[in-house]
């Protein structure tokens, strides 16, 4: 018997040839019909024996048939009349009425298959920079609207040739329909200038040589990829990555490091079997692997941690760059965001020339306008699971979905550091890629129009607004600034423990763990060390690190003497004496007259706040043990002070967990840093010292997660806030919390930094609309 069926597919299914793989397998099992884009996904109508539909239901949906980058969220289907002699399967043009709701593929590392035809010669795309296919190459940085076809994206300037129409118009071809299909002769091509814009060179392989020549004699090369610019230099020279700091105005934070193989990885890095398979994902992040001891790269590439951020090539231009590279005997190349300092990352030629040409000796450009920019991706792993701690390209704008459609669109406006933003609709929620710190004005600039894209992008209507209990936020005032809007202010740590639960499709209640550096409490107070009674739709405050005194609001962030001085008056009271200490304290701030300063402003409460900031405890205990007393970039003092710890150390510190009636319970670490200073005066190994404190903050957390399962019999435990990108403690705190019987959850789809606060704040509002 003929049946007729009209099948609606969402998920990831525009840009990875998903409707050339319909065509071939419809008309393979012998069946009519016709298959387009819409703004809800793709929409499928089959004609034949209902055996012939069942199989292609079943097959579409396996590995062996689906494409490699495909995503099926939901396939419905409807029956539908039988159309008299329809005869053959037929792809139509896409249907952009409606509402969108089909995911903007994520950019694709270049598959195998591409890197195979750009190295044979015989291929008419022999040595092309921008070979790309259905299962990769460039979608998000150059689609500016949906459906996702060529007219829609950069590539809509350039006119394909007969070849390559031709390919992309056989429904049995790798490149049928693949939007940023081009070769040498149609295609966008490369160009090398000096950095006053001269040009150097036009022709493909001599551009390619003359760059690999000039990063293998120690200059800097501004190299355009597929989201923006990366300034590279050679890793293995120390002048040159020395050169890139100082020019870039970086002095301290590590580099990102590119290279073309695992096995040349391996020289430098401990490359798990999770870790490869990352490097190699279609989605080819920064993995972050473990050093190895006394290898030969660049001592200043990452100084004071014990890892490297590596990459493999992702773009033709880097395969094409390393061949020639191999050479020189050149391995590696520092592949930093092509930015100064913390600036947004710069895709556009000419701002590249305005502000790089400072730091970079020749720029390596091409006319493949990047419309969105985007910049590297970094995961580490925790316990062999990808955690993502940076969400960009590879990832952004792939949607997390909720267990549910959402009532009303939303706006999640985030956090002002490490800022991303979120929106729903229906069941989605999309979250923007990385922003970054939004008192970079230049940041907020990018920021508000990041926001005005993604929302053109997938045509959202927000009517709800929500945002961060800090009054001074740019991002709530951005937020507040939206008149028209119901406005739902969410406390920041409540958000982290939201975003764990979205990404694992929970409601709550759960007990949440939350620790990081700052965050605005109810009660006014900066909060950082926190545990949560929390669900969606509400939380409490059951118990929090004991407060301590802040002196010099923001500048304690970054000067660890003031959290240092703080800890130790609370730790030993009355009897801290200045002069009994200045043997330690001399050591972080030289100058006497600081110190005395500090130390009145702090017994007055002068400019003062009251904190549970586990940040600054990291910052004040990597200060007493010598690691630093200034955190140039944010984090760099823990990551000073994980990268100093020794293996195999169980034991730690004295804490106490202090319950007063009617009061949230108090985790004090007085004794903890009392101890440490005992042991530093002792001399005991710093190694030492460092694991002896991180499992004192796990034991800690530990137990005032217990306290809180007696409290409400809750046996789960959500961890989240940016401490936990330390990998030592939530590794710990995950295997003592298991050892305890306790159900743990952590995100990995977001950060567990301030850049995953946008989804908790859209999971909070989607509940309460």
């Amino acid at each position: 018997m003929i049946k007729r069926q009209k099948i609606f597919i969402t998920g990831r299914v525009q840009g990875v040839g998903f409707r050339p793989a319909v065509y071939r397998l419809a008309r393979g099992l012998g069946l009519s019909g016709l298959v387009y884009n819409d703004t809800k996904g793709v929409t499928i109508e089959l004609q034949g024996k209902k055996g012939e539909i069942d199989e292609f239901l079943t097959r579409l949906q396996s590995d062996s048939d689906k494409p490699p980058f495909a995503v099926i969220k939901s396939c419905d289907v409807v029956e539908m009349p039988v159309i008299e002699a329809e005869g053959k399967f037929t792809i139509q043009t896409s249907n952009s009425e409606g509402t969108p709701l089909s995911q903007v593929t994520v950019d694709i590392a270049t598959c195998r298959d591409c890197l195979n035809e750009i190295a044979d010669k015989e291929d008419f795309r022999y040595g092309y920079p921008f070979i790309n296919c259905t299962n990769c190459g460039p979608r998000y940085s150059i689609v500016k609207n949906i459906p996702y076809d060529r007219p829609n994206t950069t590539m809509h300037v350039f006119k394909m040739c007969e070849k390559c129409t031709a390919q992309y118009t056989e429904v049995t071809d790798r490149r049928f329909h693949a939007q940023p299909v081009a070769c040498g002769q149609c295609g966008p091509a490369v160009r090398l200038t000096d950095k006053h814009g001269k040009t150097i060179e036009t022709q493909t392989d001599k551009v390619i040589a003359e760059t690999s020549r000039l990063l293998s004699a120690g200059k800097i090369v501004a190299i355009k990829g597929i989201g923006g610019f990366h300034l590279a230099v050679d890793a293995l020279n120390n002048k040159a990555v020395d050169k890139l700091r100082l020019r870039k105005k970086r002095d301290h934070k590590p580099f990102a490091m590119m290279t073309d193989s695992i096995e040349k990885m391996k020289k430098y890095a401990l490359v798990s079997q999770q870790a490869e398979h990352l490097l190699k994902s279609p989605q080819s992040p920064i993995v972050l692997l473990p050093q190895k001891r006394n290898c030969s790269l660049a001592p200043s590439v990452a100084e004071g941690v014990n890892t490297y951020g590596f990459m493999l090539c992702y773009a033709p231009i880097h395969y094409l760059l390393f061949e020639q590279l191999n050479n020189h005997r050149t391995d590696v190349l520092v592949m930093t965001s092509g930015n100064i300092s913390d600036e947004p990352l710069i895709c556009k030629n000419k701002l590249a020339l305005e502000q790089l040409a400072h730091i970079a000796d020749a720029f390596l450009m091409h006319d493949r306008e990047i419309f969105r920019q985007v910049d590297d991706s970094i995961i580490h792993l925790v316990d062999e699971k990808p955690v993502l701690l940076r969400r960009a390209r590879g990832y952004v704008p792939g949607p997390i979905f909720a267990e549910q459609s959402c009532r009303q669109e939303i706006f999640a406006a985030g956090a002002d550091l490490k800022n991303t933003f979120c929106f729903t609709k229906h069941n989605q929620f999309i979250c923007s890629e990385h922003i970054g710190d939004l008192e970079d004005a230049q940041v907020y600039h990018h920021y508000i129009n990041s926001i005005e894209h993604l929302r053109n992008l997938f045509e959202v209507k927000p009517e709800v607004v929500v945002c961060d209990l800090h009054p001074g936020y740019l991002s709530t005032q951005y937020a507040l600034s939206q008149a028209s809007l119901k406005v739902i202010k969410v406390q920041h740590h409540w958000a982290h423990i939201a975003s764990v639960l979205a990404e694992h499709g929970l409601s709550g209640p759960v007990i949440g763990l939350t620790a990081d550096g700052t965050g605005y409490g109810t009660d006014g107070a900066v909060w950082g060390c926190e545990c949560l009674i929390a669900s969606l739709e509400k939380f409490e405050r059951f118990g929090h690190l004991a407060y301590y005194q802040l002196a010099g609001a923001d500048k304690a962030s970054k000067e660890a003497i003031r959290p240092v001085l703080s800890l130790l008056q609370k730790a030993y009271g009355r009897k801290f004496d200045l002069q009994e200490f200045e043997w330690l304290l001399k050591r972080i701030e030289p100058d006497i007259n600081r110190l005395q300063i500090i130390s009145e402003q702090l017994e007055k409460g002068v400019n003062c706040v009251e904190t549970s900031s586990l940040g600054r405890v990291f910052d004040a205990a990597a200060a007493i043990l010598g690691l630093g007393g200034y955190n140039n970039f944010e984090a760099q003092l823990p990551m000073a002070l994980e990268a100093a710890i020794a293996g195999e150390i169980e034991e730690h510190y004295d804490f106490e967990l202090i319950s007063i009636s009617g009061e949230p319970v108090q985790l004090d670490f007085g004794k903890m840093f009392k101890q440490l200073i005992t042991d530093l005066r002792d001399k005991k190994n710093v190694a030492v010292i460092s694991a002896k404190f991180h499992n004192c903050l796990a034991a800690g957390l530990l137990e005032m997660a217990k306290a809180a399962r007696e409290s409400t019999q809750l046996n789960t435990v959500a961890l989240s806030g940016g401490v936990f990108c330390n990998r030592y403690l939530i590794i710990r705190c995950i295997k003592l919390l298991n050892k305890a019987g306790f159900s743990v959850l952590f995100n990995q789809d977001v950060p567990s930094n301030d850049g995953g606060i946008s989804l908790g704040q859209a999971a909070i509002a989607a509940k309460l609309s």
